[in-house]
């Protein structure tokens, strides 16, 4: 008799023991399936650019170029780039806010024309704009451009001002 309940108790974990396994396995399967993902196959580039606008940068406090998509865009105050006249450029790319050297900046020294060099490690920017003729401000349309490292491009049209 002893020996029957040793062997029913044995028989009764061998199979309790069996079954947590296999609902444990199946269970692991389901998760696995929704969240593995390898890192590396991954592209976490769309081959686009975001350009986010942003308030004026409240870093800027003297002399600055500031710009937007569009005349309505500017007059809303929806500024896609801003710089302080020589140092320092402010843009919101792929959602991060990014404040980034100028490498050049010549302001209207040939033919009213502006033109602008910015470069970092993710980026590099390029603006070029043309005085507006019949303005008295110093109004500008142009294109800014940017480059990725991966060759991905993004063009748009800009509307802005520069002054003091």
């Amino acid at each position: 008799m002893k020996y029957l309940i040793i062997f029913f108790s044995a028989f009764l974990l061998v199979a309790c023991k069996k079954e947590q396994q296999q609902s444990a396995q199946s269970s692991v399967n389901k998760d696995s399936v929704k969240t593995v993902q390898d890192s590396a196959a991954t592209d976490p580039s769309t081959g686009k650019i975001s350009i986010d606008t942003f308030p004026f940068p409240t870093e800027i406090k003297e002399c600055s170029c500031y710009f937007a998509k569009s005349k309505a865009d500017f007059l809303a105050e929806k500024y896609i780039y801003a710089d302080d006249a020589g140092k320092t450029a402010y843009m919101k790319l792929d959602g991060k806010r990014l404040a980034l050297n100028l490498l050049s900046s010549s302001d209207m020294e040939a033919d009213e024309e502006l033109s602008k060099e910015i470069e970092n490690d993710d980026y590099k920017i390029s603006v070029k704009g043309k005085k507006i003729k019949g303005e008295e401000a110093l109004l500008f349309e142009g294109t800014l451009m940017i480059e990725k490292p991966d060759g991905t491009i993004v063009k748009t049209p800009i509307y802005g001002e520069c002054g003091c």
